[in-house]
């Protein structure tokens, strides 16, 4: 630790996303830090003071010690190595380690007798000691245990999140042997306010990140399959979860559509180690399930609500609002609100989509459709698909001037922003 501290030693972070950026400029406050990233004008912007991901501003980037670069070879510098790349899943929902693996195999060919390497990355449980221990093995020649170290750290960012920053989250640290989860341990200690946590094991700190968002992701399917049911017997979902929340130990979650890159990919990982060993999860897969056809739910109600109204599917416009995975952030990684773009489309709706955090140009990149600028009504119906603060800020009458001649307003309020109190009685404003 001495060592660090008083930057003798340098700590390297590969990968500068959501997670790896604010990690390496907290780390870079106290310790001198390399910051890695395969993209050259990622890169560049950074030098900047610039967040690619527009999560952090200016200041977040005063006060460190970091060089960035997308040259792999100078993390040779480093002797504690951070991992912290994306790891998502295969169109046929299967885990998907080529980045991680990939990481791991630069990682690999720079390593020195008693680097420590430390991942941060979801995986499921043996990930680190069965797939990319044998990679920085066979990358450098040396011997696992013997040579180097290796910690799992599971991150816990939460885009959009300003109370439940990085230094604010309690930290679950895990390591091979005592030596390095003392390091890792102090290493990480000197950042983290909120504590440290040290887990007996690598894979019960695997098996701990896995499960966080495995709950969340049951416990909204749940409540999404509630919504399903209670439309069909005609009950307002968001008042009964309101009734039974006024029990003390009722837990409250709602319904909606479910993106991201944690709680919709996280799961994945746990029913595939599950698989191979035998065991077909079904709690866990049910939920994916439900939660995934929330977006085919939503897209057969606007049709059919649509169709009522007399209306030819083929000659009608509709606004969608939010195309991101959650509020106030512009990540539109695995965002459920494409899926529902899709699923309008296949009823042959004429759809304008808005977003005023979205970065255009990457969404047009990544899902092979334009933004509007500005709603071009008039619209027979309007869905408000994400909780921005801008919408939050919309009345009724905003709709209703968006809403075509002689129409009464249709909006589909899937965050529940709105109060329903306030409609007129030719009015529907349909929510999850």
């Amino acid at each position: 630790m001495e060592k660090y501290l008083n930057k003798k030693l340098a700590i390297s972070v590969t990968g500068l996303g959501y997670v790896g950026l604010p990690l390496a400029l907290e780390l870079a406050r106290h310790f001198r830090v390399i910051g890695f990233d395969l993209k050259p004008e990622r890169i560049a912007l950074m030098k900047q003071a610039i967040d690619p991901s527009e999560e952090l501003g200016h200041a977040a980037f005063e006060g460190t010690d970091i060089q960035f670069t997308s040259e792999a070879g100078e993390i040779a510098e480093a002797s504690f190595h951070i991992i912290a790349v994306p790891t998502p899943v295969t169109a046929a929902k299967v885990p998907d380690l080529a980045p991680l693996l990939s990481a791991t195999k630069t990682v690999g060919q720079i390593l020195q007798k008693g680097d420590t390497v430390v991942f941060e990355s979801t995986v499921y449980p043996g990930c680190t000691e069965e797939d990319c221990v044998p990679v920085l093995e066979s990358e450098s020649g040396l011997k696992f245990g013997v040579d180097f170290g290796v910690g799992y750290s599971p991150e816990r960012i939460n885009p959009g999140d300003t109370k439940h920053t990085l230094t604010k989250i309690l930290k679950v640290v895990s390591a091979n042997d005592a030596p390095t989860l003392d390091l890792v341990s102090g290493i990480y200690g000197h950042i983290i306010e909120a504590g440290i946590h040290k887990a007996s094991s690598i894979r019960v700190a695997e098996a701990a990140k896995v499960i966080e968002n495995a709950q969340r992701d049951i416990n909204i399917g749940f409540v999404n399959e509630l919504s399903l049911i209670f439309h069909e017997m005609g009950i307002d979902t968001s008042e009964v979860l309101e009734a039974a929340g006024t029990k003390w130990n009722f837990l409250s979650f709602r319904p909606g559509l479910v993106g991201g890159h944690c709680i919709g990919v996280d799961p994945y990982y746990l029913v595939y180690k599950a698989q191979q060993l035998g065991y077909t999860p079904e709690v866990i897969t049910s939920g994916r399930r439900i939660n995934d056809g929330m977006p085919g739910f939503v897209a057969k109600e606007v049709a059919q609500s649509l169709t009522k109204q007399g209306h030819n599917l083929r000659e009608t416009r509709l606004l969608l609002m939010g195309i991101t995975f959650k509020e106030n952030v512009a990540d539109i990684r695995n965002s459920k609100v494409v899926d529902l773009v899709y699923e309008l489309e296949q009823f042959g709706i004429s759809i304008d989509v808005i977003d005023p955090v979205a970065n255009a140009e990457q969404v047009s990149s990544k899902y092979n459709f334009e933004l509007c600028t500005e709603p071009t009504g008039p619209y027979h119906a309007i869905v408000v698909a994400v909780a921005h603060q801008s919408y939050e800020e919309l009345d009724l009458d905003y709709f209703r001037d968006l809403t075509a001649v002689d129409q009464p307003l249709l909006l589909f309020d899937l965050k529940g922003i709105y109060n329903r109190a306030h409609a007129q009685s030719d009015e529907l404003i349909w929510r999850l």
